[in-house]
């Protein structure tokens, strides 16, 4: 009989991209929580010890996600060749800041924040996969409401919103001499996150 391990590795290869919450995932091995952490752990630390293994173990809003790793990201990037290595825009960072700190928000929220229209950059957001509808709001003309993906947390290794930096007073706060957004302007990790938004 295979092991917990085995079965939570075909499970989440399975799965792919969307990943199984830590509930799902219990009710399917029959185990309980502390178990399914441990063959969790197991997992990550077996996918990590495998120089053979071009894959990892991720843990994200309480659940587990199997992807590639970081090592093969260029070849991955390559063969699907989605033209990532465009620079994200000025604006696009502005309004992923906005979207991350004060999700779930509205275009036209954005809009008013920024003082610009953010359709154009917004869209590009959504279609690299860091930000996404979710709902409407309820107002007059029922208007999208927008959210950051596990995508986004995954890309800048968080497990969850909560691991965002804190920003006391995001309309003073957030933003630089310029009046230019500062994404985790408040935290010394900051420019690396930056860095990697910049680079995308």
């Amino acid at each position: 009989m295979t092991s917990k391990i085995a079965q939570l590795e075909a499970l989440l290869y399975v799965a792919g991209d969307s990943g199984i919450k830590f509930s799902q995932l219990q009710e399917l091995l029959q185990v309980g929580e502390a178990e399914l952490k441990q063959a969790g752990q197991q997992l990550q630390a077996k996918l990590a010890a495998d120089p053979d293994s071009g894959l990892q173990l991720l843990e994200i809003n309480d659940e587990y996600k199997l992807t590639t790793a970081g090592e093969v990201s260029d070849l991955v990037e390559a063969y699907f060749n989605k033209d990532l290595t465009k620079t994200i825009s000025q604006s696009a960072l502005e309004i992923l800041a906005i979207v991350a700190y004060r999700q779930p928000i509205t275009r036209i929220e954005i809009d008013e924040i920024r003082g610009v229209n953010s359709s154009g950059a917004l869209q590009t957001l959504v279609w690299r996969g860091l930000v996404k509808s979710q709902g409407v709001k309820e107002a007059p003309g029922h208007p999208k409401l927008y959210v950051t993906t596990d995508y986004f947390l995954q890309y800048f290794g968080y497990k969850s919103l909560a691991d965002l930096p804190v920003i006391e007073n995001f309309e003073d706060s957030s933003f630089d001499a310029d009046g230019q957004v500062n994404l985790f302007a408040e935290n010394g990790t900051a420019d690396e996150a930056l860095q990697k938004m910049e680079d995308l």
